[in-house]
């Protein structure tokens, strides 16, 4: 039942932590890696609202939404700046 929210606790914990290196470099990519990391971010708090029942997924929940939104302003501040 936990699987897929654990597989996506994992990847976006991943993606967060390239995303966040690759803008510490001033990458051309930082755009790109934060639209991915926002769509991640999105799909692991969505599938942690699933499990209402447990307060550490609707605390991970928020936490994900919250990045999303974050990444999705970078991916738009990065391609200003570009």
């Amino acid at each position: 039942m936990m699987a897929h929210c654990i597989q996506l606790d994992m990847e976006c914990a991943a993606i967060c932590e390239a995303a966040a290196q690759l803008m510490s470099l001033g990458s051309e990519r930082a755009q790109d890696i934060c639209s991915i990391c926002a769509a991640i971010c999105e799909a692991c708090g969505a599938e942690c609202r699933k499990h209402s029942h447990m307060e550490h997924c609707q605390e991970c929940a928020e936490a994900c939404l919250h990045c999303a939104a974050e990444c999705r302003k970078m991916a738009t501040m990065t391609e200003n700046v570009l």
